[in-house]
């Protein structure tokens, strides 16, 4: 696994048990076991219990902490241990629930991120967030998170990274691997298959090993190679009969032992329910201790390390997985300074984050081409979703809060998740810099007046909004508050209405066939009002890819309904994933022969573009390369996004017909020609033994299909391959 180490040029000191200078080697791994050496029992334990750093549950939050974060744990000032200062930061640095939240940049929502296909910009996207993390005060980030799309009304789809395993894993990881550089660390999270908030706290997911470790927990090891994490966070729910963070399995098992992962494991706000079961299972640190019952990790550990319930040897692990992380991010030799918020570039974040939301914003439709818009358009209405002041962000703990406040107040529920928070980027004042036409804005509610104003004027624009959070899953893919029958009332009255859709995940759209255009807009963050005007007037080119199946209807997805009961705090629930098993998402619907409204990785230009001379070969380790050209034959600069499609024909455990093996992402200027080669990972061409312990690769004929989405072929190319076995354990990222 590639490791990215704060490069120590000198020997490095800390003081000893009896205030002596001990020289320390520079390998984070050596450093680590050295400095739990000198430490005592009281000392480790003070690295494995974690507080809330907000008042709640009747219990203060420590004094040392930052108020109204998620998590501080003490450190050891004797050997030059900083604290942890944790927060919640999976789209930005964000505040607990507070009379005065702390405004900071928000990124667009990680399914947008996922949207750019775009490693480069997941990874400047991380260290922006690090950054405005570090000037913050903050050491330690809730970030990276990943878990696939099994369920597109999960409420908090809008933080992961899409449906397919190598897309999300690899974006997230590019993401971690952004915030790491900033000298701190980033978890991932959930460990493993949280994939519903519905009954979060108690649902039991039934899934076969090879299935997950094809699914789920393959998304979460290519983002741990990609971004190689200090810490993963395990998830609230069972699996298998087993709470998450006291699998011996998913943590002993998979993490540490199969994968080699050195980190340290955390648990999630409120999955911890026993001291002893989740010690030897591979838990490392209670967060966030007042939501759980009890103090497990506090004085019940102590007690159970005394009576050799829990190895003393158990204990030196956990606490040298935590250090092995603070000294491989350089908390220990670059302690994050005080607070320092008035250093944080805001204007410079602005871009960085207006870029994401332009390139993840999808157009699904764009008939007549009515997109971009045409100078001479001289009426155009603007209606509904709050268009005239701001963008619609998610809720929940991932919550940012924008510098001056909710540009939209006193909507959605008051305490946790809400309240709805809307960041004041108005693209109906975004439009009205970019274009000279008449633009008149309706909020939608009378569906009659707006299809009045729409029908006056020369080009509708619907802004569709969906609201989701953590805590709660949609009860369907509609859009709500009636807004189906307010596109549909617009388009019927202008053939020419172009709906922007800011959503948490998919959606329905029944009113489809009668608009000229749709973009999928998903919570386009600070910048985001911005970046859907230069989208629709065409100041930049329409790029992203769609990194979810856009079902026809609810009908069409592995379970017509959440599993569970959303009434219910306690009940106990099943849900099997084994219905699925891995094939999830555009995988289902291909094995099952369903013909989605959009399909996975689709997503249209304002160019054209051509491919040819596709040429497939096996290449060193396994893996197989692919060559091809690309043209773009339009009239307009355009990204270019080829996917890869592998498929591995008469060979058994596929979980599907076809799988995504590798993409690129490039910008062409009209009339430019450029060779790309793609190369395969050998283990997106194999099947996971469970017998072996590995992956396998049969022998026979691959075919691989190059594509614009996963139902949009455009070459073709095979190539034989022997038998190959990959080993289980972590692979280079590169």
């Amino acid at each position: 696994m590639r490791k990215r180490i704060v490069c120590v040029l000198a020997a490095l000191c800390a003081a000893g048990a009896q205030g002596q200078v001990t020289a320390q080697p520079a390998d984070p791994a050596q450093r680590a076991k050295a400095t739990v050496a000198q430490m005592t029992q009281e000392e480790k334990l003070k690295l494995v219990f974690g507080y809330f750093s907000t008042d709640f549950n009747g219990v203060a939050r420590p004094k040392e902490g930052i108020n109204y974060t998620a998590g501080f744990i003490h450190g050891v000032e004797r050997l030059k241990i900083p604290p942890q200062h944790q927060t919640d930061a999976g789209i930005g640095v964000a505040t607990q629930p507070s009379p005065e939240p702390r405004g900071r940049t928000a990124l667009p929502s990680g399914l947008a991120t996922a949207a750019t296909w775009n490693r480069q910009l997941a990874y400047q996207a991380g260290a922006m967030i690090g950054k405005e993390a570090r000037l913050s005060g903050h050491n330690v980030l809730l970030a990276g998170s990943v878990n696939l799309m099994r369920e597109p009304r999960n409420g908090r789809n809008f933080e992961y990274g899409g449906e397919d395993p190598l897309l999300a894993g690899t974006m997230t990881g590019e993401q971690i691997r952004g915030i790491q550089s900033n000298g701190i660390v980033s978890t991932l999270k959930h460990f493993a298959f949280n994939d519903q908030e519905t009954n979060r706290m108690t649902i039991d997911v039934k899934v076969g090993d090879a299935a997950g470790r094809m699914s789920d927990l393959l998304a979460l090891q290519i983002a741990i190679e990609h971004g190689n994490p200090g810490s993963v966070m395990c998830a609230y729910n069972l699996v298998n009969g087993v709470y998450a963070c006291e699998s011996d399995y998913l943590l002993n098992r998979v993490l540490k032992r199969d994968w080699g992962f050195q980190g340290y494991v955390m648990s999630d706000w409120g999955a911890v329910h026993s001291t002893i079961p989740a010690a030897l299972a591979g838990l490392d640190q209670q967060s966030g201790w007042p939501f759980d019952a009890s103090p497990y990790f506090g004085p019940a550990l102590r007690e159970a390390v005394d009576n050799g319930h829990v190895p003393k040897a158990r204990l030196d692990d956990m606490a040298t997985r935590i250090l092995w992380a603070m000294y491989a991010n350089g908390l220990m030799d670059q302690p994050v300074p005080v607070v320092e918020p008035d250093k944080i570039d805001f204007a410079a974040h602005a871009q960085v984050t207006r870029r994401g939301a332009e390139e993840g914003i999808v157009l699904l439709k764009n008939a007549g081409g009515v997109l971009p818009l045409a100078p001479g358009v001289r009426k155009i209405a603007v209606i509904g979703g709050h268009a005239d002041v701001g963008v619609l962000s998610g809720g929940g703990a991932a919550q940012v809060h924008p510098v001056g406040g909710s540009a939209v107040k006193g909507e959605g529920p008051q305490s946790f998740p809400g309240p709805i928070v809307w960041y004041p980027s108005s693209p109906l004042k975004a439009l009205a810099a970019r274009t000279q036409a008449e633009l008149t804005y309706h909020d939608g509610k009378d569906v009659a007046a707006a299809a009045r104003l729409a029908a006056q004027s020369d080009v509708a624009i619907v802004f569709g909004t969906q609201w989701t959070a953590e805590s709660f899953d949609v009860p369907s893919l509609a859009l709500p508050d009636n807004q189906d029958a307010l596109v549909d009332a617009v388009a019927s009255a202008n053939r020419r209405t172009v709906v922007v859709l800011e959503t948490g995940g998919p959606v329905t759209m029944p009113w489809v066939d009668k608009t000229a255009a749709v973009l999928a807009a998903w919570y386009p963050g600070t910048a985001g009002g911005e970046a859907i005007a230069r989208v629709l007037t065409g100041e930049v080119d329409a790029s992203g890819r769609l990194p979810a199946t856009f079902a026809r209807d609810e009908s069409q997805l592995p379970r017509s309904k959440v599993d569970g009961d959303p009434t219910s705090k306690t009940g106990r629930f099943k849900t099997d994933y084994d219905i699925e098993g891995a094939a999830v998402g555009y995988k289902w619907f291909e094995k099952t022969g369903r013909k989605p409204l959009f399909a996975f990785g689709h997503g249209l230009s304002y160019t054209t573009f051509a491919f040819d001379g596709l040429v497939a070969r096996p290449a060193a380790g396994g893996t197989v390369k692919l060559d091809f050209a690309v043209k773009n034959t339009g009239t307009r600069p355009g990204y270019a996004v080829p996917q890869v499609y592998a498929a591995a024909g008469k060979a058994a455990g596929w979980e599907a017909p076809r799988r995504l093996a590798g993409w690129d992402k490039l910008l062409l200027q009209p009339g430019e020609r450029r060779q790309v080669s793609v190369t395969v990972p050998a283990r997106m061409l194999a099947v996971y033994s469970t017998k072996a312990g590995a992956w396998k690769v049969a022998p026979g004929q691959y075919t691989f299909t190059l594509a614009t989405a996963s139902d949009a072929p455009v070459g073709q190319a095979s190539v034989r391959l022997g038998a190959a076995t990959i080993p289980v354990a972590l692979q280079p990222a590169r």
